[in-house]
Parts: C-alpha cells; structure tokens; sequence
C-alpha cells in the first residue's frame, strides 16, 4: 500500500522549514548567552515559552480546522509566520528581541502543527498509519540536522558572524511555504458538517475514549523527562566544543533521528506501542546518564546521540496513537489538546532544568531528567502491564 502524495509534499515542506528553524536554532542558544548576555535560565524560559506557546496554538487550530472542515488554509497560514518570523533574528539586539520573535515562529508552528499531523491521518489508511508518520518525521528530521550542518558550514563562512547566518535562515522558509502552496491538497470531506456549525462542546471532549487521555497522561509524564534540546548544545560547548561548531550537537541527535524515525513508524504499525515507549524511554534515560556522568566530548556526543534514538522511538508513535484513538471529526482538536498537555509539561521542564542548571550545574540537570524518565518508565511498565493505561499502550 503506497504512502499518499500529500503525506510526501508535508515531509518536503517540514524539511525546508526545519531547515531553516534549526540553522536558527543552533546557534541560538549560544547567540543568547554570549552575544547578548543572556543566562542559561533564561535561555531555558525563552525555549519553554516559545514551545508552549505553539502547543496552546494547537489546540484553537486544531479544533478550526475540524470546525471548518479544512486542514490546508491554517497549514499555509502556519508556515508562512514561521517564515515571516526568521527576519527578526538577525535584527534582534536584545533577548526580548528573541523572545518576540521565537513566540511569532512557535505561533506558526501551533497554527500548522495540529492541522497538519491531522491531514496525515485523513488521507493515510489505518494499515499503514504508522509508515506515513514515520516518513514525515523522517523527511522533517532530515531538515533538522542538514540545518545545524549548514550552520557550521556557514559559521565557517562568515567568521562565526550569527546573524549573517540567520539571514541565510530566511530562504528555506520561503521555500516551504512554496511548497504548501503547491503540494499541499486537503482530504475530501473533512471534518464533521455537524461540529461545523456549532462551538466545541463539553460533550464532544468526553466522546474522546479513554485510550486517548491515557495517551495524553503518558505524553505528559515523558515530556517531563524531555527538556529543551538547547540544554545538550550548552553541555557540549561546556565541555569543550567551539562556537562553531556548535550545530554538530543537533546534527548528531537530528542523524539518528532521521535514520530511526521511519523504521520505527513502520514498527509501530505491527508491534505493540507500549515496548516502543519502554524501548524510548530507556534510551533517554541512559543519554541523561551519560551527559551527567561521562564528562567530555565524547560523553555528550554519546548522550546526544542516545537522545535522537529515543525521539526516533517515540515522537511518530504518540502521533499514531492520536490519530489511532480519535474520532476523524475530532482528530484536530485531539491533536490540539495533547499538544497542549505536552507544551505546558515542556515549559515547566524547560525552566526547571534552567533553574537546577544555573543553581547546581549540568550534571544536576541531567539526573533531574533522568528521574523524571525513569518515572514514566514505571508508569508505563505498571500501568501497561495491568492493562489500566489502555490496552493501545
């Protein structure tokens, strides 16, 4: 059964846009700190805020595009503020600056991320649902560490100039939006002509079944344990990586992401969701044990890389689980709420990673994580194995 030319054209245009985030991302941690003087808990507020910010966005996106029955104008929408946004980088001269411009990117990403994850599943058969986001995450994680590799390449360039570089950011996020304008076709009859013509209610939440908040309470638990990448970027400089070459962090982690994500879709679809999550899990317990405990740059590289296989294990599989437990009028707004969920549980991780780090270091950082991982390992090994976390994880 082939994967749908839909499903293809959104892997493309969440390469380009990763492409361009990423050569952005990169950097920006290191931009924060030592070209504006930022600390690393602000760097941790910024990246928690921005990235709960797009997850709240989800939830209105996500329950507009079910209400009017199209998922593309929102995705267009979406991707062309992220692609209005990457000017304001290079300009910005101040960490507010930053802010603001991250909080309009994330604003984008909400806008496109619900809607478009939801066109995954109303054009992609049950059978093969796992492959389809397996391959978007792929093609998506593709961008993600070509960008930090172009960083490098363009550091190099420039004589480590950033915001030349962030300039150069600006041209894939045009090309995506090309791409959505182009490629991009919406499902025939989606969304409910009944949810059309009415708000969200109260009842149409609680026809979500209980599979879908168990997924949601899992998602909440292993966000918990999965801080902002910018976390890995500031432990592998401290341990010796120059500035320019700071991008390697996120090609490293985004390579195996990329390479496992889908295989790991594929799996998905024939084997039981809940030995991925424990599979996922794992790994990121062990990549926080190894960034706290095995100093160096080998022992980051090791962490980092670790951490890309558990993202590869994990994030196509709690997308296949929403679509799998959602009812297709309903899809948008089920993506929405787990996203939101998962957004306030990353802010909160954000910024207490940010406080334990300035407080206490990296090493202390990096336990925290573990714990909070080694959490949601118990609780779904428990849960799953008693059958009390749905019979699906």
């Amino acid at each position: 059964m082939r994967i749908p030319r839909t499903v293809w054209a959104l892997g493309f245009v969440s390469l380009f846009m990763d492409l361009s985030s990423e050569i952005v991302h990169a950097l920006l941690p290191l931009f924060l700190t030592v070209t504006l003087g930022a600390s690393v808990a602000l760097v941790g507020v910024i990246d928690g805020f921005a990235e709960s910010t797009a997850s709240i966005t989800k939830v209105f996106s996500g329950y507009l595009s079910d209400r009017i029955g199209r998922r593309k104008p929102l995705i267009l929408l979406g991707y062309g503020l992220g692609a209005l946004s990457k000017p304001f980088f290079p300009l910005a001269g101040s960490a507010a600056a930053v802010l603001g411009a991250r909080f309009a990117d994330r604003i984008g990403k909400g806008l496109r991320g619900a809607p478009r994850d939801a066109l995954v599943a109303d054009v992609t058969p049950p059978e093969i649902r796992g492959r389809a986001f397996g391959l978007r995450q792929s093609l998506d994680t593709v961008g993600a560490f070509a960008g930090p590799l172009l960083a490098i390449g363009l550091m190099t360039m420039f004589a480590n100039d950033m915001r030349m570089v962030f300039w150069i950011a600006v041209i894939p996020g045009a090309l995506a939006v090309l791409f959505v304008m182009v490629g991009v076709e919406d499902a025939p009859h989606t969304g409910s002509t009944a949810l059309a013509r009415q708000p969200l209610r109260m009842a149409d939440l609680r026809r979500l079944p209980r599979a879908f908040w168990a997924t949601v309470a899992i998602g909440v638990v292993f966000t918990l344990a999965r801080f902002s990448e910018a976390f890995l970027i500031l432990k592998a400089n401290r341990e010796g990586l120059p500035l320019a070459l700071a991008p390697l962090v996120l090609v490293v982690m985004n390579l195996i992401y990329a390479l496992g994500a889908y295989p790991a879709g594929a799996l998905s679809d024939r084997v039981r969701p809940r030995t991925l999550f424990i599979c996922g899990l794992i790994c990121l317990i062990a990549a926080d044990l190894a960034l706290a405990l095995i100093h160096g740059l080998l022992g980051s590289f090791f962490g980092v890389a670790l951490w890309g296989a558990h993202m590869a294990l994990t994030q196509g599989l709690l997308a296949k689980l929403i679509a799998d437990h959602a009812q297709p009028e309903l899809r948008g707004s089920a993506f929405g709420l787990f996203n939101l969920a998962s957004g306030i549980a990353l802010l909160f991780a954000s910024v207490v990673a940010g406080l334990v780090w300035d407080r206490a270091g990296p090493d202390a950082t990096f336990l925290t994580g573990a714990a909070f991982a080694a959490f949601a390992l118990f609780l779904v090994a428990r849960y799953g194995s008693q059958g009390q976390v749905a019979a699906q994880v």
